[in-house]
């Protein structure tokens, strides 16, 4: 259907029942397929023509390469909008502000597309899973990972915060799991995802071809499309289940448990940094995350955890549209940017030196409204 060297190249297979499983494989491998406004529009395009055809019985979303899925969205791109929104020219501005705003809105409506979308969607979670990898992925009926699944929300490291849709369904895991992944941006493994509720089945790599071939072979009928992929995907995990690695979230469940009994952020942060992690690699590299992160950022993960508890998915997506447009603007992110990605120093100059100092004021911020009523880019998602 598409050019090879396409940045995503679509593909529709013919089963031998005569049904059509739609394939998309995002195609930027040297960029671990960063997503990028053009990328998130081809998908969205095709996605939506492929629900509307009744020959297509699924849609299956890889990523090309053994590396990555998807490590994020192109926040170097951001951080070019971001920049020239500070030369002085209003018309720039304005021009870069509406850029950013751009491109959170098509993101978000292609993650919302995925999570409502009226066939199955199966993602092969190969590799690197991060940011904008994850709202591709959370969104998926059937998400699988396999051993070399790497998944993080490492946004408090640039000054952002969790979005698309973290929200939503970092509140779906077990009682502190998602306040402690949004805190650190600790990475977790097929285990954590499948114990986190971040993934459905683990499937080895190497059992993509074979996977392939029983989807092609399958009895499809329009009645049981969720079912039949269901059945196909328990069967390929019952047989692997014992090559699964050791994860680290369920086995600390008590202890993250008491993390989300903590009252505020402050609390929560001081709890983190507090426990013996002497022998724990994994929470010392998640706990020297924390320490070098955004004070803003972990003051967002906790209030956006907070108001998203009680928000449907639609909800959380209109909130996050207007914390990312503010963070375009506030600097935090741009800095963060900096440091990690185009200086690389590692040295990012926060504008607050620890939680404690950051003034509820600046919270609220990013919480407030910018649109008037019915305005609001998204405000189309709670009625679908």
């Amino acid at each position: 259907m598409s050019n090879e060297n396409a940045v995503v190249v679509f593909d529709e297979l013919i089963t031998e029942c005569g049904f059509k499983i739609g394939h998309a494989t995002l195609n930027k491998p040297a960029a671990l397929n960063a997503l990028n406004l053009p990328m998130i529009r081809l998908l969205t395009s095709q996605l939506e023509k492929w629900q509307q055809d009744p020959q297509i019985a699924m849609v299956f979303l890889d990523g090309s390469g053994d590396r990555a899925f998807c490590a994020g969205g192109d926040i170097v791109s951001m951080y070019k909008s971001m920049q020239a929104s500070q030369t002085g020219n209003n018309n720039s501005d304005v021009t870069n502000q509406l850029a950013l705003q751009e491109f959170f809105t098509e993101e978000y409506q292609l993650d919302y597309l995925i999570h409502t979308f009226a066939k199955p969607v199966l993602v092969w979670g190969n590799g690197i899973i991060m940011g904008g990898g994850l709202g591709l992925m959370s969104g998926g009926s059937h998400r699988i990972v396999t051993e070399t699944s790497r998944i993080a929300m490492p946004e408090i490291s640039i000054g952002l915060y969790p979005d698309v849709g973290g929200s939503y369904f970092l509140n779906q895991m077990p009682e502190g799991n998602g306040l402690f992944l949004g805190l650190t941006g600790a990475s977790i493994n097929a285990s954590d995802a499948l114990y986190s509720h971040l993934a459905d089945y683990f499937i080895p790599h190497d059992a993509k071809v074979s996977l392939f071939a029983r989807l092609l072979s399958a009895n499809w009928q329009e009645e049981l499309l969720q079912q039949t992929l269901s059945s196909i995907c328990d069967d390929f995990h019952s047989l692997h289940i014992g090559q699964l690695p050791q994860g680290h979230l369920q086995e600390n469940q008590d202890w993250l448990t008491h993390l989300a009994e903590q009252t505020n952020v402050a609390k929560a942060v001081e709890y983190i940094l507090s426990a013996n992690a002497e022998d724990n690699k994994w929470l010392n590299k998640a706990q020297n995350t924390l320490r070098a992160g955004s004070p803003i950022t972990a003051h967002l993960v906790f209030e956006q955890l907070r108001r998203g508890k009680d928000m449907t998915l639609a909800e959380c997506f209109q909130m996050e549209l207007g914390m990312s447009c503010q963070c375009g603007e506030f600097g935090e992110f741009q800095e963060g940017v900096r440091a990690l990605m185009i200086d690389k120093d590692n040295q990012a100059n926060w504008r607050y030196q620890s939680v404690e100092q950051v003034p509820q004021a600046t919270v609220d911020c990013f919480f407030a409204e910018i649109w008037s009523h019915g305005a609001h880019p998204l405000a189309h998602l709670s009625a679908s």
